[in-house]
């Protein structure tokens, strides 16, 4: 086999961009100045994606007393809408022309938005049931807009950025390092300001916290991409329909799509159950922080040697071993929480392993999509791409809660605003197995999609 004279062997490198590989050099390759500017948009949409999937429901059944039920019907309307909304607004940065860029002003007026309304979320009043609820659905639903045209040109971006098909997956490392710590730091955190504040100003202190992070990675991600030259292909024509249409009919995107959502709904059921697995089967409130640090602390470890094994062995064969990884870890946690917290955390931290794997590589494969297409056509629709791709997502993750939301229906859960109620032994059967074996039969099904996706280099020719 044959290398470029950058040593990479035939295919690594996506077909560039006219104009694109001037401005970045023949490479594509970025500054790491531009590598952790863009990471830290990661900041918000690790906080976003991970505390309402933590503590929303929660909130909900044993704070304002909602059932289970509803509860989850809450916690997923808003997002459903978000899955309606994420290609429109994909479509609606491709066709930008500000002279900011297509994709950077969207981060900041959409991010700062995101960060007030996420305050407003948990600030509304606690009783009646009812108007409490609708105050939470009608934050949420507005915090989801937002958020849809903060995320959808946010990933789009990298398809942008570069034309080289490693740098991608380095600009990747960098953000699911900082999407890690992210989500270590909102999601371990917010239990802790929760329980030290108390039931009245708990969720309040977490609706200022997660909003103040928002913040920060939206400044950082605008402030920190600014010098960045991004390619400039004609945006693509046509309808959303017709786009859509086009989007659709690669292979290669719907494999990968469909294994990303189930993933997600995989780990956004195993998300909500944190909190209930702490509280009631180990008999620990504080264990939830533990448990999310061995959940997502791995990946400030692992994640530089996942980048190995992509540039080693391929993206495809990392995102399969890190997927064996999550769905194993999540089963064996189920033998692993009657033995206590040290055991349940070992496996968790398992799942964590695979979790790195499992948001490094699908987001370092996506610009490849998207780009061979841009390439293949010479037109742009980046923007439609992930505007599906973060519908998909949210539809996943959206989904996780809801689900785990049922398991508890038919568990019998007591929803009560006294969150020590006493729960019968069908609802912590429930609670195990929807923090355990429905994880890890969605990481499973996730994995017959995989093996439809092309080898690496077939995708970036």
């Amino acid at each position: 086999m044959t290398s470029d004279a950058a040593g990479r062997p035939p295919g690594r490198r996506a077909p560039s961009v006219p104009g694109h590989a001037d401005a970045l050099g023949a490479a594509g390759a970025l500054p790491a100045s531009a590598r952790r500017g863009y990471g830290l948009g990661s900041v918000a949409t690790g906080s976003f994606g991970t505390v309402p999937g933590l503590l929303l429901l929660p909130y909900l059944t044993d704070r304002l007393g909602v059932a289970a039920g509803v509860a989850g019907l809450v916690v997923f309307l808003p997002k459903a809408w978000d899955v309606l909304l994420n290609p429109v607004a994909g479509r609606i940065s491709d066709r930008s022309t500000h002279p900011g860029g297509r994709r950077r002003p969207f981060l900041l007026r959409a991010g700062l938005l995101l960060a007030v309304l996420f305050v407003l979320l948990f600030s509304g009043p606690t009783a009646p049931t009812g108007i409490a609820t609708a105050w939470v659905v009608v934050a949420f639903l507005g915090c989801a807009t937002a958020y849809a045209f903060f995320q959808v040109p946010y990933v789009a971006m990298p398809a942008e950025m570069t034309d080289d098909y490693d740098e991608r997956t380095r600009l990747m490392t960098w953000r699911v390092a900082v999407l890690a710590l992210a989500i270590l730091v909102s999601g371990g955190l917010a239990p802790v300001v929760r329980d030290a504040l108390g039931p009245t100003w708990g969720y309040r202190g977490v609706g200022l916290f997660v909003g103040a992070l928002i913040a920060l990675g939206t400044l950082g991600a605008w402030w920190g991409t600014r010098t960045v030259p991004t390619s400039r292909a004609a945006t693509a024509g046509g309808s959303l329909r017709d786009q859509l249409r086009v989007v659709a009919a690669s292979r290669e995107f719907r494999s990968l799509l469909g294994v990303f959502v189930l993933q997600a709904l995989a780990t956004g059921s195993m998300l909500a159950g944190v909190d209930y697995v702490a509280r009631i089967l180990l008999g620990s409130p504080a264990a939830s922080s533990v448990l999310f640090v061995c959940f997502v602390g791995p990946a400030l470890l692992v994640t530089p040697l996942w980048q190995r094994v992509g540039r080693a062995r391929g993206k495809r064969t990392g995102y399969l071993w890190g997927s064996l990884l999550l769905g194993l870890g999540a089963l064996a946690t189920l033998a692993a929480v009657p033995l206590g917290l040290a055991a349940t955390a070992a496996t968790v931290a398992v799942v964590g392993v695979g979790y790195a794997a499992c948001q490094m590589f699908p987001l370092a494969m996506l610009p490849d999509v998207a780009a061979a297409d841009t390439a293949r056509t010479g037109e742009d629709r980046a923007g439609t791409y992930t505007g599906v791709w973060t519908a998909g997502e949210t539809l996943g993750l959206a989904l996780g809660p809801f689900l785990y939301a049922g398991a508890l229906t038919l568990g019998g859960y007591v929803s009560s605003t006294d969150a020590a109620a006493a729960q019968p032994s069908s609802a912590r059967t429930a609670i195990a197995l929807g923090f355990t074996v429905v994880p890890a039969v969605l990481v499973a099904l996730s994995l017959l999609l995989l093996r439809h996706y092309r080898p690496d280099r077939e995708v970036a020719r």
